[in-house]
């Protein structure tokens, strides 16, 4: 596993770890709380140093994962938690990033995270009720009193982007972007490159779609969120199926899986982009981390870019009250 820099100097991994699933979103855990800190201590000895949770995983238990799993491991890992919604009585129930709220919950989790700093703050979320520019002056104080030691933004737009960065510098972006959401490359992607900000695609297996492991006759079990995104839906998995064949039938010629194919395309975009696929396994962190020796000629690139214009893209990536909140 090589390594890349991020903005302002941050180096990680070339591939970190989405730490959620582990805690919600994709149905019932297979695995113990105990079967998961094993896991994540694994991802370590595979090379991964970079993880990332979020306060309003669980809410809460996500980071506790986290926490306990890397507190003897702490000078090894880059640790990324976000803040940014109202969470009461356990559920989320609106957005907040007021300075005092940041404040709060930065002391909350460095004390869940069982750590004296948090390598990378993002805002999960923009709040269009808190001026930016308050944003990053709050994580700002954070990283002079030295609790926090960078600033990150995350479904931001371009223009929030640049004010924020005005303000404190921006070490990193995070979005959903892989071979089937390219929503970043018009403007995200160019403003990054111009500021010198680091890319974090989240969901960068599509949720699982990439890996060629999810079609029409999936059933998704309960509390798992592809059941309620309209990409999912299947109608919609019916019609994106020949994007994902594409991939397969490159992996297969390669000797590589689908999803070290769509990971390799990613990393090969530009060196300060830094996936975050997410598993509860092992065997998949390994085949992963396998996708940074996977090498994709001009022409196989090229073939890859043109997937989503060539076959389309059914369905949007959230249901219609997320969509409301990316890209402010």
């Amino acid at each position: 596993m090589h390594f890349r820099t991020l903005g302002q100097g941050l180096q990680v991994s070339a591939l970190g770890l989405g730490v959620m699933g582990m805690s919600q979103s994709y149905g019932p855990n297979p695995g113990s709380r105990a079967d998961m800190i094993a896991v994540l201590r694994s991802a370590v000895e595979e090379g991964i140093t970079f993880f990332d949770t979020a306060e309003v995983y669980g809410p809460y238990v996500n980071e506790e994962l986290v926490g306990e799993a890397f507190e003897p491991l702490r000078d090894d890992v880059v640790i990324a938690t976000k803040f940014g919604w109202d969470i009461r009585e356990g559920k989320s129930i609106g957005l907040n990033s007021r300075p005092e709220q940041i404040r709060r919950v930065a002391e909350e989790s460095l004390r869940r995270l069982r750590t004296d700093r948090i390598d990378l703050f993002y805002q999960h979320r923009v709040d269009p009720r808190v001026p930016i520019e308050e944003v990053a002056g709050a994580v700002g104080e954070l990283i002079a009193a030295g609790k926090v030691k960078h600033f990150g933004l995350s479904e931001a737009s371009a223009d929030t982007i640049r004010r924020a960065h005005l303000v404190q510098p921006v070490t990193a972006v995070q979005s959903e972007y892989s071979l089937w959401t390219r929503d970043p490359e018009p403007e995200v992607l160019p403003t990054l490159a111009d500021l010198g900000i680091g890319f974090v695609p989240f969901s960068p297996l599509g949720k699982g779609f990439l890996t060629g492991t999810v079609d029409t006759s999936t059933a998704f079990s309960e509390g798992d969120i592809r059941a309620r995104v309209p990409r999912f839906q299947a109608e919609n998995l019916a019609a994106n199926q020949r994007l994902v064949d594409q991939v397969a039938a490159l992996a297969a010629a390669k000797g590589a899986s689908p999803g070290q194919i769509a990971l390799a395309w990613l990393l090969a975009q530009h060196p300060w982009i830094v996936p975050i696929p997410g598993t509860r396994r092992t065997a998949r962190i390994r085949e992963n981390a396998g996708a940074a020796a996977v090498a994709l000629s001009a022409d196989e690139l090229a073939a890859l870019d043109g997937l989503a214009d060539r076959i389309g893209v059914q369905g949007d990536r959230y249901n219609a009250e997320h969509m409301n909140y990316v890209n402010r």
